[in-house]
């Protein structure tokens, strides 16, 4: 099997969240435990830091291995989802894994794979630690897939947790109260490791503090402890709060005997796409009109935008936007500016929601647009209609961001 093949393969043969939902979602952690004996254990030989939360994760992660990269280290970085190649998942100093891994890795362990029926998140999981194993990182940025307790990820005894913040998102998994939620996002919290939590909140404080209390971990609320924030080359208010967290994970770090100076941080912070290579946060694809790309899909997410949105100036609005069919849209609808010219789209993935759907949903909430076949018809559409001074915000989901991308 080639590149091509082989992602396909992991894609199409095995049940995977992003496509289907709920059905791929698995409850238990036997599977990854189950790979990484088959491997030898990768996660075990290099050092490394947890990222979980709602909101947050992804930046937080990417600043977190810039700020290592510019201190010296080898850093391995795993998130998910991608964008636009499965690769962008793993990577080292911001280069992502070769394609010839990938496809070794598969071969070497398809008949294992086949056999045990694993999921595409465990799987690349256990490709993802495999690969930093081998690869002899310094320390690896790992950030959890879906929950915490029993994310595949969770197998890690990292140097650090962090836990960036609480929202209402994948409740069909993780709990209907935050207080269920932060339950299950605490379960990254290990026996005597250090945990930062981004934001206090009044329903999850208390979560965080039995939980800590119980694995004797020193606990750190970084929205009380950090009073100067540095800017970021990550443009949008919200990522004031990410940066918060990260500087609080800094210091902690450097109290367990990392070297990270001051500059490393602050450059670190200048430089997370140049030298982690995220994107599709509030990130300006074009000038005249202004096309304004944002991941944010969930109801707290998005209000961080919307407010960021207040703050641009336009003539007109368009926003080509497009969601899963698990999104709770009355949690996002009243977020949504009502002055704006709607495309809508579905994204191009089984969980995808019809475009005509949601566009009656929307004119319900006095939200109204036209419903487009694809993301790329919707875009362009967009991009057909607005003027030079006009704003296009492209976002409601990962995979419009991805497809537009």
């Amino acid at each position: 099997m080639n590149y091509t093949d082989t992602v396909n393969w992991m894609f199409q043969q095995l049940p995977m969240y992003q496509n289907k939902g709920k059905s791929a979602f698995k409850k238990d952690l036997s599977n990854t435990l189950k790979l990484s004996a088959h491997l030898n254990h990768p996660e075990k030989k290099f050092k490394s830091i947890h990222v979980g939360g709602t909101n947050g994760k992804g930046s937080t992660s990417h600043m977190l291995a810039s700020i290592l990269q510019e201190a010296g280290y080898k850093v391995g970085l795993y998130t998910s989802p991608h964008l636009k190649d499965f690769r962008e998942r793993i990577r080292i100093n911001g280069k992502v894994v070769s394609k010839q891994f990938v496809i070794g890795f598969i071969k070497r362990n398809k008949a294992f794979l086949e056999s045990n029926n694993l999921s595409f998140f465990e799987m690349t999981v256990g490709m993802a630690f495999d690969y930093f194993s081998k690869q002899k990182v310094d320390i690896a940025v790992i950030e959890v897939g879906l929950g915490g307790r029993l994310d595949s990820t969770n197998i890690i005894t990292p140097e650090l947790s962090v836990i960036t913040n609480i929202g209402f998102d994948h409740m069909q998994f993780l709990g209907d109260t935050l207080e269920k939620i932060a339950g299950e996002k605490a379960g990254i919290i290990k026996q005597n490791i250090p945990v930062v939590i981004g934001e206090t909140q009044p329903e999850t404080q208390a979560v965080f503090k039995v939980k800590a209390k119980s694995t004797n971990s020193e606990i750190y609320f970084a929205d009380q402890l950090v009073k100067e924030i540095f800017e970021s080359d990550l443009k949008g208010s919200y990522q004031s709060h990410n940066i918060k967290t990260v500087i609080q994970s800094v210091k902690v770090l450097t109290q367990l005997g990392y070297n990270i100076s001051n500059s490393n941080l602050k450059n670190g912070l200048l430089n997370v796409v140049k030298n982690s290579g995220l994107q599709g946060r509030w990130q300006v694809l074009q000038k005249n009109p202004k096309v304004i790309c944002d991941t944010a899909h969930n109801k707290e997410g998005l209000s961080y935008t919307m407010k960021q949105l207040q703050s641009e100036t336009y003539n007109n609005l368009h926003i080509v936007f497009g969601v899963v069919s698990d999104k709770d849209l009355e949690a996002i609808l009243p977020l949504l500016p009502k002055t704006a010219t709607y495309y809508f789209c579905k994204p191009n993935v089984q969980r995808g929601l019809d475009a005509e759907i949601l566009k009656q949903t929307f004119a319900k909430n006095g939200l109204y647009g036209n419903a487009y076949p694809s993301v790329g018809k919707a875009f362009s559409h967009a991009k057909y209609v607005a003027t030079n001074d006009d704003l296009i915000y492209v976002g409601g989901s990962t995979f419009v961001v991805a497809e537009v991308l």
